[in-house]
């Protein structure tokens, strides 16, 4: 029988990049998977490569929330698996240029919208749940021009871990995963154009100590693992960086 065998996950951001590399191990684990996404036929798209159930839900919108919480609770009752996956990284931009509005959708998407993810989702969650926030290695750098990105990530390692002890008496569990430089179209949203990324992808590679980058998939398991109640059932509020060494 697989792990995940009568069980149900959700992930937010689920149509590309480490959501989509995610959801697809979850549901060769035997997981049912709910995939969110802001793009209706990207969403769906994605859902039918999988064999997940597609919503379509902006994590920055709280009505979409109130909707997607409706509906799962209508169809589905309870959620044993919630993996809070959607960012973006904005602009990068220093402190004194920095615009109300980029700072707002960053805000907004990392940090307000998995805020209230996770607010809505509470209770829903199964007793011995596990709830999987994706942070990042950011969330404890300080480089320049990535000030709002880097705030968010930080702002939701503490909430986190502040849900791990809210949640603890019904054995539910809360963990971050905090990649470093992964293979994902997260830099392409930002705006830069295929010279940039190579030579940005070639200084990271010569700064990671495995001298590689890490993949969507990389972090799926560790997703998986976390989502796995046999094997990390003594696991709460605890941070995991994996990043090949670039902290070190």
């Amino acid at each position: 029988m697989n792990k995940f065998s009568n069980k149900l996950a959700i992930v937010t951001g689920g149509n590309s990049g480490i959501g989509y590399a995610t959801a697809k191990e979850l549901i060769s684990e035997g997981a049912k998977v709910i995939i969110t996404g802001r793009r209706k036929e990207a969403i769906e798209k994605a859902a039918e490569e999988l064999g997940a159930i597609p919503f379509v839900a902006d994590q920055s919108n709280l009505d979409d929330l109130d909707t997607l919480q409706k509906e799962v609770e209508n169809q589905y009752g309870k959620v044993d698996i919630l993996f809070i996956n959607a960012g973006v990284t904005g602009g990068l931009i220093p402190i004194e240029n920095m615009s109300v509005e980029n700072f707002d959708n960053v805000m907004n998407i990392n940090f307000r919208g998995a805020y209230f993810t996770l607010n809505k989702f509470i209770p829903l969650l199964n007793e011995g749940a596990s709830v999987v926030l994706l942070s990042s290695i950011v969330a404890s750098t300080y480089k320049p021009n990535s000030s709002v990105y880097q705030a968010s990530k930080a702002a939701l390692n503490s909430i986190a871990k502040t849900a791990a002890a809210e949640l603890a008496p019904r054995k539910i569990r809360v963990n971050i995963v905090s990649p470093g430089p992964t293979k994902t179209e997260i830099m392409s949203k930002a705006g830069l154009d295929e010279e940039k990324l190579k030579g940005i992808n070639e200084w990271l590679i010569d700064t990671i100590p495995l001298k590689k980058m890490g993949t969507a998939e990389d972090v799926a398991k560790l997703v998986v693992y976390l989502s796995d109640d046999n094997v990390s059932s003594f696991m709460t509020g605890t941070e995991i960086v994996i990043d090949g060494g670039m902290l070190l």
